[in-house]
């Protein structure tokens, strides 16, 4: 029962950052969310800093969670189409819904993370199945140091991401098909 208490606090604070920004994140803001008596989620996460822990590594969790599924779904890489194919699905559901509320809370939690270095190592990037199948078909054209040329992919494909979250619209298609020839080069 304390797991699933915390995982529901965890998922309100996530939701509560969503909508109401770092400012708005606070112990009482989460227990309204989470439908549950005042004083529930600082009874177990006594510090702001405890909850965004919690916060933190469950956007991880959820994270890593929605990219192995995708991942598995789909087949080896073939062409950069087929690249530029997953990387648009991938915008797309960074920008909508659920993903774009996750999306609002993990860059939110980003720059808090700035003054919060154990926030920061729970956040760095993971090894996880969409960024080795990109490896590895960077690895598979022919590409010298792979690693290095997708981790500054994904990280331009993430900056797109926040671009539209801010300004809003899509990533356009063109933009990634740029940024994979600018990998394959």
């Amino acid at each position: 029962m304390t797991s699933d208490r915390r995982t529901l606090l965890a998922d309100a604070a996530l939701d509560v950052l969503a909508d109401e920004g770092i400012r708005g994140l606070t112990h009482r803001a989460v227990d309204r969310r989470a439908a549950l008596p005042s004083g529930t989620t600082s009874a177990y996460f006594r510090t702001r800093a405890a909850l965004f822990t919690a916060l933190v590594t469950r956007l991880v969790r959820l994270d890593q969670e929605e990219l192995r599924t995708t991942a598995e779904g789909l087949p080896p890489l073939r062409t950069a189409e087929e690249l530029v194919d997953g990387m648009v699905a991938l915008t797309r559901q960074r920008l909508v819904g659920e993903g774009r509320r996750r999306s609002l809370a993990r860059y939110a939690c980003a720059v808090e993370s700035v003054r919060v270095p154990e926030l920061r190592e729970i956040l760095v990037p993971r090894e996880n199945a969409g960024r080795q199948a990109v490896r590895q078909f960077l690895a598979d054209q022919g590409v010298k140091d792979a690693e290095t040329r997708t981790h500054t992919l994904l990280t331009c494909v993430d900056g797109m991401v926040f671009d539209r979250l801010v300004n809003g619209g899509e990533v356009p298609r063109e933009a990634l098909e740029g940024l994979v020839a600018a990998a394959l080069r």
